[in-house]
C-alpha cells in the first residue's frame, strides 16, 4: 500500500503577472476582430507576435501594421487551409522568429443559411477555414514545440454553436463541433509533451462582422437567449486567451472554456 505524502505548501509557481516576454505567439486570422484585441494584450505582456492572414486582407495589413506599430510583429500571408502553405509558413515563422510557443486558432468563415438550402461549395468552405485551418496550424506548431522539447500551448476559437444547435448554422457548427473533438484527442496525445490544447466557445461576440450579422431584431431577440442579456466584447475574449496562454493554465487541457453569458445553461 502507497504511503505517498504531498506537501501542501508547495506551490506551483503561477506567474500572476502573466508575462508573456520572451514568448513567440502565432495568429491564424491575425488581423480579425478578436485577434486584435488578442494582439494588443499580447503585446503589453511582452510577447512577439506572427500574424497569419489571407491573401483578400491585403490592404487590412496595411492599416493594422499602422495600428501596431511594432517591430515585434511580423506578418505573413498564408491560406490555413492548404497544407503546402501551412508547412512552409511555420518554417518560415521558426526561421524568423527563432521559435514557436503559442498558437492560437482564429482564422474563421461564416455563411448562414437553412441545412436544406447548404450547398456543397458552403459547407466545404466552412470545412476548409474553421476545421481543417485549425488541424493543419495545430499539427505544424506541436511538431515545431516538440521539436524544441519545451512544452506549448494551442487555443482554438471555437463557438457555442459548437454544442447548442442554432437556426441556419449546420455548416458552421459541423465545423466547430469538430474542433471540440479535435482538442480533446490532441491535448491527450500531446500532454506528454507539455503541450497543453484548449478551446474558446464564445457567444455572438461584437467584431464588425458580429455586429452586423446580429444588428436590429434578430439581435434583440438573440439576447434574450443570453441570461446575461448582451452579447461579448472582443476584450472579453482576448482575456481568456492571454490566460490560456500563461502558464496559470498549464493544469487545463483538452477543455472548452464557454463564454457565453450563459447561454448554454438553460
Amino acid at each position: 500500500m502507497s504511503t505517498n505524502q504531498y506537501d501542501v505548501n508547495l506551490r506551483y509557481g503561477v506567474d500572476t503577472s502573466m508575462s508573456l516576454t520572451g514568448k513567440v505567439v502565432v495568429v491564424t486570422g491575425g488581423l480579425g476582430g478578436i485577434a486584435m484585441a488578442s494582439n494588443r494584450m499580447m503585446l503589453e505582456k511582452g510577447a512577439s507576435l506572427a500574424l497569419l492572414y489571407p491573401d483578400f486582407e491585403r490592404s487590412v495589413k496595411e492599416r493594422v501594421v499602422a495600428e501596431l506599430g511594432d517591430a515585434r510583429v511580423s506578418y505573413f500571408e498564408c491560406d490555413v487551409s492548404d497544407p503546402a502553405q501551412v508547412a512552409d509558413v511555420f518554417q518560415r515563422i521558426e526561421r524568423r522568429c527563432g521559435q514557436i510557443d503559442v498558437l492560437i486558432n482564429c482564422a474563421g468563415y461564416v455563411h448562414l443559411e437553412p441545412a436544406l438550402d447548404t450547398t456543397f461549395e458552403n459547407w466545404r468552405k466552412n470545412l476548409a477555414v474553421n476545421l481543417t485551418g485549425p488541424f493543419l496550424c495545430s499539427q505544424a506548431a506541436a511538431r515545431s514545440m516538440i521539436a524544441r522539447g519545451l512544452g506549448g500551448k494551442i487555443i482554438t476559437i471555437a463557438s457555442q454553436a459548437a454544442s447548442i444547435a442554432i437556426d441556419n448554422h449546420c455548416a458552421y457548427t459541423s465545423a466547430k463541433a469538430g474542433l471540440l473533438g479535435m482538442t480533446k484527442v490532441m491535448a491527450k496525445e500531446w500532454a506528454p509533451h507539455r503541450i497543453t490544447v484548449n478551446t474558446l466557445s464564445p457567444t455572438v461576440v461584437l467584431t464588425p462582422m458580429g455586429e452586423k450579422a446580429w444588428r436590429g431584431e434578430r439581435g434583440e431577440e438573440m439576447k434574450k437567449l443570453i441570461p446575461l442579456g448582451r452579447f461579448a466584447y472582443t476584450d472579453e475574449i482576448a482575456a481568456a486567451i492571454l490566460f490560456f496562454s500563461t502558464n496559470g493554465s498549464d493544469m487545463i487541457t483538452g477543455a472548452d472554456l464557454m463564454i457565453d453569458g450563459g447561454f448554454t445553461i438553460w
